[in-house]
């Protein structure tokens, strides 16, 4: 029986994460469950599973669950804020962590389970794009396992030859016969939408991704291809190559989930319905195979297949990414910083959908040489960014 700690519990990861684990009551048992401010939803989940612990990022949030938990009956321990979590994430009891907090303030309790040597399933993308080479050599120094959950990242894992899926942070894509990683994207809810009308994008067209369920914040940088480009940084560090290694490639169906090209010519492709089950069912058991809630592929229904190239006038942010990761850390903790800021201001109708993209090039043009190896200096550049986004925004 697993000990199972999940970070950002009420999230559309967390939940799919307490669905594939409620499927298999005799191998999984929930340690604990965080969240942000979701008081509702998590008291919901804790009435459900019985965690031993539960944390809210927000102390009033902790405080309103653990008197809800008490007058339930439940023994659930409630703790709050960035340490609360960061102490449930390295647990001694904790066999499993699902990373799966949103943004920037995944980081600190994301490293800290690295730190504490867990097997880490990896959802939250920004521990990567903020802290990629301290976050790696800290999965290293410690011997976590660290298991992508991302579809597409979890897709070129699995096409991987068993012998680098043991250490695809530390190995050569080439010496195994590797030539490319194909990232694939749907190209969003905009992929045909004419660029003239980009100004007048509504929140709630934003969010309303054609394939995936997912929150806000992803289904808005999935719309703008901010998401893409995030993955673009994540491929960098999981699989130890550089920006010329990973090609993206718009795919609207959302079957093929991502590919693996081989020199002798071969492309390995892994495929599934879009549904983020599969990929947590995959990691949860690795290396061995769990079933998950997720109907089967049937090959006579499907559409065809088609793929092309995504327009740069059409995803600006998507190419701001693999920008920056050329650059470096600064440059990717920069952007991320302002991508975050912008979307917050678009969803809460501050700001026009088109000029996303704008805040995020003026900041990246701003940060671009600034140097972030250690923790501290990431953690500056990150509010620094913030600043000068949030200051571009009330000047729009």
């Amino acid at each position: 029986m697993k000990q199972l700690v999940i970070l950002g519990a009420t999230g559309s990861i967390g939940c799919s994460t307490l669905s594939v684990v409620a499927a298999h009551p005799d191998k999984f048992q929930v340690l604990a469950l965080t969240a942000s401010t979701a008081v509702d939803k998590l008291f919901e989940q804790c009435l459900a599973v019985k965690p031993r612990y539960a944390a809210m990022q927000d102390s009033k949030a902790a405080a309103e669950l653990k008197f809800r938990l008490q007058q339930a009956g439940l023994t659930t321990e409630v703790l709050s804020g960035t340490a609360g979590l960061t102490v449930l994430a390295a647990h001694p009891d904790a066999d499993i962590v699902m990373a799966a907090i949103v943004g920037a303030a995944g980081l600190l309790p994301t490293l800290a389970a690295v730190e504490a040597g867990k097997k880490v399933l990896l959802a939250n993308k920004e521990a990567l794009v903020m802290s990629g080479g301290l976050f790696m050599a800290k999965v290293a120094q410690h011997g976590a396992t660290l298991l992508p959950i991302d579809s597409e990242h979890n897709a070129i894992f699995q096409c991987l030859p068993p012998a680098l899926q043991q250490a695809a942070s530390q190995g050569q894509l080439a010496e195994h016969g590797i030539s490319r990683l194909l990232l694939t994207g749907s190209g969003g809810p905009f992929l045909t939408r004419p660029l003239d009308s980009f100004a007048a994008i509504t929140p709630a067209e934003a969010v309303a991704h054609p394939n995936w369920s997912m929150g806000q914040k992803i289904s808005v940088d999935s719309a703008t291809m901010m998401n893409k480009g995030l993955e673009f940084i994540e491929a960098r560090w999981l699989f130890n190559c550089v920006p010329q290694d990973i090609q993206v490639v718009i795919h609207p169906q959302s079957i093929i989930h991502s590919m693996v090209q081989y020199s002798d010519g071969s492309v390995l492709a892994q495929l599934g319905q879009p549904d983020m089950r599969t990929p947590i069912a995959h990691a949860l058991a690795y290396p061995q195979r769990i079933s998950s809630p997720v109907p089967a592929l049937d090959f006579s229904k499907l559409a065809a297949f088609t793929f092309t190239e995504p327009e740069p006038a059409r995803y600006p942010n998507l190419y701001l990414a693999i920008d920056a990761c050329a650059a470096g850390q600064g440059a990717t903790t920069a952007l991320n910083a302002a991508n975050e800021e912008a979307v917050a201001a678009f969803l809460q109708g501050q700001l026009a959908f088109n000029r996303i993209s704008e805040v995020n090039q003026r900041c990246l043009t701003e940060f671009a040489h600034y140097d972030a190896q250690c923790l501290d200096a990431i953690l500056e550049v990150d509010q620094q960014s913030r600043a000068f986004a949030r200051a571009l925004i009330g000047k729009f």
